[in-house]
């Protein structure tokens, strides 16, 4: 089979195309003949194996352990696994796995669930990683209620553009988007009910004050976050990009999680994880109407180098996919 391949970690294009044996689905696992896949920040960081602290959480230290980079996946069941007992071959589903920039990957049955019937198979791939991340930051760690008003920071990008969507379905009174001007209407769109163009006004310079912001990807200090939230706010740091080479946004992170005790607010980070429950909610969700993934561009397999570079740029509308 065809996969994007990389031998050391370096930047985008390094990544080539190359001729590689298929794998073989193992227990709990399922064969996904890929259809489609998609580019996130979590890709980047793997190829280019930064912030270092990656490579020490078992990603590998001086060479990447996976050759077949992507994990957002959307195809068609080849072959299925012993104890497999969700899916069988011909079933086309979506979620994570590891290496699907290739004609076939291997997955795990819990991280995937039935592919929402009105969505293409790339609308449907760009869903799981930015998908569950903003349900799980919204629902889990933000403990969203009905009627809250929420602040999303980078509501333009690929975790925002979900993450608005999912505010307004999960119940929340108020959702304020934080963006760039080319993406406003876009974020009104989505159900916004206020937005803020960063270039002109400081989202977090104001006096009104929100029971939950998401800060997606953002490098504002953690105590200029707090000053826009309510007294029993809650602040989640989802990501960040400004932080060196070795910690990446993870030191903002930890700052976070040390004050939190000695404030009246909470001040939360987490890592997403992918599971079938979530996936199907999100296609349940997809099929109702109540949230639409939104695709800046699409790129075939051979170009993904390209695409990991327009994602870097900043100026990706929602997500990028990838078409196998």
């Amino acid at each position: 089979m065809k996969a994007i391949v990389q031998d050391a970690y370096g930047p985008p294009e390094d990544l080539r195309v190359q001729e590689i044996a298929q794998p073989e689905p193992g227990s709990g696992e399922v064969l996904i003949q890929v259809r489609a896949a998609s580019v996130d920040p979590g890709v980047w960081h793997l190829t280019t194996g930064r912030p270092y602290l990656l490579r020490a959480l078992g990603f590998g230290l001086r060479a990447p352990k996976a050759r077949v980079r992507g994990m957002d996946v959307a195809g068609r069941v080849k072959a299925v696994g012993p104890d497999v007992t969700r899916f069988q071959p011909g079933d086309e589903v979506y979620g994570t796995c590891d290496g699907s920039f290739a004609e076939y990957a291997r997955a795990k049955q819990d991280r995937l669930a039935r592919k929402p019937g009105n969505a293409g198979f790339e609308q449907a791939a760009v869903v799981p990683v930015s998908g569950c991340t903003a349900l799980q930051a919204l629902r889990d760690v933000g403990r969203l209620r009905s009627g809250q008003s929420v602040l999303v920071i980078g509501a333009g990008g690929g975790v925002g553009t979900f993450a608005v969507q999912l505010a307004k379905a999960l119940g929340a009174g108020h959702v304020t988007g934080v963006c760039s001007d080319a993406t406003a209407e876009l974020v009104r769109s989505l159900g916004a009910d206020e937005v803020i163009d960063y270039s002109r006004q400081d989202p977090t310079g104001g006096t009104r004050r929100y029971d939950l912001v998401l800060d997606i990807a953002g490098n504002r200090p953690v105590a200029r976050l707090r000053r826009v939230l309510s007294p029993g706010g809650t602040l989640v740091l989802v990501g960040g990009e400004d932080g060196g080479k070795w910690f990446g946004g993870m030191g903002r992170l930890l700052r976070a999680l040390l004050l939190s005790p000695f404030t009246g607010q909470r001040l939360r980070g987490f890592f997403s994880t992918q599971s079938h429950d979530d996936l199907r909610l999100l296609a349940e969700l997809i099929e109702a109407g109540a949230m639409t993934p939104v695709i800046d561009r699409t790129y075939p397999l051979a170009d993904v180098p390209e695409a990991i570079g327009y994602l870097r740029s900043g100026r990706a509308r929602g997500k990028i996919a990838v078409s196998v």
